[in-house]
């Protein structure tokens, strides 16, 4: 395991007083340990769960050569071109239950979708294209090729090739496929279990009686509700005062019981109070090297400030205290972070949702040198194409913004000003918060 010394030391331009936000990314990905205990689980069980192991097939998907749609059956060959094709009808095959006879030439199935195709024919013309007269249908001219409306052996998976690679996401079409392969249960990583708490005298959790100066708890119900859509294993350790008492003990607790701790407040540039004296402290292993703990100044905005470490060999995620700047370090940073702490592959989507682009419907101030994510609203516009708009007040504080929006404006580190009508690009939050 790396130091965070060797870390910082092995990427290049690394500046913890003006960080741009990839080299987080790319600081985080050697920071984080990778797992090791996996689980069989039935399939029921493994929505949202990261597969530990490449599955290979071990079958044909699907298993015959089968039709695509409900109608008949028959050798492509024998169609001829400019040249209707009459055929006698001399069985059914139904799903499930295959025709077991002969076909000769000018012979035909009826034959049902998902019905396995009679041996020697290969095209499946549609029922509603046929004209029926008696045991007999006629295939006008030009209504079918060879080979149309046949799914072949081996189509979807081939027995022998990878099915699902190791690190993927287990979303419902992969269950699906999985049960395709007839496989009842699947080898996933464990869930990650993430201790997280927020810091400060002036916070309050809720059902406490209102006081001047402080404000109600918000950070632990989105760092939660973030953490549940990760399909993580949340333990809430509650609102934790400025006492260094109070904050050894929520961190020992967090370290003893969980695989990563996210806190939120208390690592502010100048902040007076205890967070960041007992981070140090609480972030010293036993083991010399392993704990450890850097406060950043990420060239971003919002959510400049962030601490990021070990508590022996358990992550530190300390994020700002800011409600918006909360959820957008942890959309940015600790959700890749943690997403690979679980095995996922750094390219599965649920990692890092793709930037999609769109127009810009408005002007945008913005200086060159750090990274920013707008609370924005992205939908189409007449023709179909995407346009983007913010949601106006960009306050770190403005927690109602989060609700309005349905996405992130991401205007990167080198970007300038953006005049109405530049192409920029979007996080959507579907399937992510």
């Amino acid at each position: 395991m790396k130091t965070l010394d060797q870390i910082a030391a092995e990427l290049q331009g690394y500046d913890p007083q003006a960080l741009p936000a990839h080299t987080v990314n790319a600081f985080l990905a050697q920071m984080v340990p990778l797992p090791t205990q996996s689980e069989d689980v039935p399939l029921m069980q493994a929505l949202g769960r990261v597969l530990a192991h490449t599955v290979v097939s071990p079958i044909d998907v699907p298993a015959h050569d089968n039709s695509a749609m409900d109608g008949y059956a028959f050798d492509g060959q024998a169609l001829q071109a400019g040249a209707p094709l009459q055929l006698a009808v001399v069985g059914t095959a139904l799903a499930g239950a295959a025709y077991q006879g002969a076909v000769a030439a000018g012979q035909c199935v009826k034959i049902m979708t998902g019905a396995v195709m009679p041996a020697g024919l290969d095209t499946v013309v549609p029922q509603e294209l046929v004209q029926i007269s008696g045991t007999h249908v006629t295939i006008p001219a030009g209504a079918v090729r060879a080979g149309d409306n046949r799914r072949a052996r081996g189509e979807d998976l081939q027995q022998g090739k990878t099915a699902l690679a190791a690190g993927s996401v287990l979303g419902p079409a992969s269950l699906g496929l999985l049960a395709s392969l007839g496989l009842p249960t699947v080898q996933v990583w464990r869930r990650l279990r993430v201790a997280y708490f927020s810091t400060g005298d002036e916070i309050l959790s809720l059902g406490q009686a209102p006081r001047e100066g402080a404000v109600f708890d918000s950070n632990r119900y989105t760092v939660w509700g973030m953490l549940q859509r990760m399909g993580m294993e949340c333990i809430d350790l509650g609102v934790v005062p400025d006492d260094p008492v109070a904050l050894e003990a929520a961190f020992r607790s967090a370290a003893a019981q969980a695989d990563a701790i996210v806190t939120s407040g208390g690592v502010s540039v100048g902040d007076a109070d205890h967070t960041k004296a007992m981070m140090r402290k609480i972030a010293q292993s036993d083991t010399p090297g392993e704990g450890g703990v850097v406060f950043w100044r990420i060239a971003m905005r919002p959510g400049r400030p962030m601490a990021v470490g070990r508590v022996g060999r358990v992550p530190l995620f300390g994020l700002p205290g800011n409600p918006v700047a909360v959820m957008v370090t942890f959309l940015a940073f600790v959700r890749p972070a943690l997403w690979r702490m679980a095995g996922a592959n750094a390219n599965d989507p649920a990692i890092a949702p793709p930037l999609l682009k769109a127009r810009s419907t408005q002007a945008i101030r913005k200086k060159p040198g750090r990274t920013e994510y707008q609370r924005a609203i992205v939908s189409p516009d007449a023709q179909g194409q995407l346009c983007v708009q913010t949601t106006g007040d960009q306050g770190s504080g403005v927690l109602s913004s989060m609700v309005r929006a349905n996405g992130l404006l991401v205007l990167h580190h080198d970007q300038g000003n953006v005049a109405p009508g530049d192409v920029v690009d979007v996080m959507v939050f579907a399937g992510v918060m």
